[in-house]
């Protein structure tokens, strides 16, 4: 199981100035909700997290956070991120205190393995249509990602939701014939196919308005024939 203990503090104070000072000071401000119990204000260290969730799985990962001074501690999952649209850093963080023996509802990206032998040796394109897919599990079963070999796959043929391979306590929670993945024929190809089609049918246009070219004889072979 994927968890880390995180040693936080809790927050007193809110607001856009405090919450600016805090995060100045290497750290950021964090809410933790759910189980049934109120929100509580906290803080984390910046460094800390950003070097978790950098981690495979990271942002799947259960944390145990450890209150500061106390004895205090909850197994949590991250939940939301607020991410700053200039410096692209964490901004604020909301955990959610969850049970190891109850499943939760994520949302996991897929990986693909291999070379696709209607890319590779048929001229096609590989077409990635869907690449998450939600999934209900225990959380400590969670998956970092999800893998799909299309190796075998030929011009025409794709893979399905269906095709995924889950932990065993986990469930899928989207249609099994949810099309994952698909090998097509290139756009470039079906042109180039247009193209000469389009120029096969004027050839043969144009041979069926040309006149056929009448063989006759000369006028001296015909009075040559008539003088006999």
């Amino acid at each position: 199981m994927s968890e880390q203990t995180i040693e936080v503090t809790a927050r007193e104070a809110t607001g856009k100035n405090v919450n600016r000072r805090l995060r100045a000071s290497g750290y950021i401000p964090a809410v933790v909700y759910g189980g049934g119990k109120e929100s509580v204000a906290i803080q984390v260290e910046k460094r800390v997290i950003h070097d978790l969730l950098r981690q495979e799985g990271g942002e799947h990962a259960v944390f145990l956070l450890q209150l500061s001074g106390t004895d205090k501690s909850r197994h949590t999952m991250v939940r939301d991120m607020d991410i700053d649209p200039i410096t692209r850093q964490i901004i604020h963080i909301d955990f959610q205190r969850v049970l190891l023996t109850e499943k939760v509802r994520v949302s996991v990206g897929i990986e693909l393995e291999g070379l696709a032998e209607g890319v590779k040796n048929e001229g096609g394109v590989l077409d990635f249509i869907t690449r998450e897919v939600e999934i209900e599990s225990l959380p400590g079963d969670i998956p970092p990602k999800l893998t799909l070999d299309v190796s075998n796959l030929n011009i025409g043929d794709h893979l399905e939701a269906k095709d995924l391979e889950l932990p065993d306590t986990a469930t899928l929670m989207e249609e099994q014939e949810r099309v994952i993945v698909a090998v097509a024929h290139s756009r470039v190809s079906d042109v180039v196919e247009e193209a000469e089609a389009e120029a096969d049918e004027e050839l043969l246009l144009e041979a069926e308005d040309e006149e056929p070219e009448v063989i006759g004889r000369g006028k001296e072979q015909e009075e040559a024939e008539e003088t006999e």
